[in-house]
């Protein structure tokens, strides 16, 4: 059974977290989409791109990514105090 996020992860709690998004609708983030027969090459760049900036928006230490052509794969440390201070 699936719990909603905020039983898990407590937001006034530090911590690490391994996360993953997968592309919906067989798209593809950074390869030739079959199905729809578009080029996403420009794709892996883009994500790294906004990746860095909206961790540096958001207060997340952003500590490895790896962006695969379905899916992305995050690990991020949270500091909530460290956001609070800004």
């Amino acid at each position: 059974m699936a719990y909603p996020r905020h039983q898990i992860v407590d937001p006034e709690t530090e911590g690490f977290f391994h996360c993953v998004s997968r592309c919906v609708r067989r798209a593809f983030l950074c390869e030739e989409d079959t199905y729809s027969s578009r080029s996403n090459e420009h794709g892996k760049a883009w994500v790294e791109g906004r990746l860095l900036a909206l961790a540096e928006c958001f207060a997340v230490g952003l500590y490895a990514y790896a962006v695969i052509s379905n899916h992305v794969h995050l690990v991020m440390h949270v500091n909530p105090q460290a956001a609070k201070d800004g």
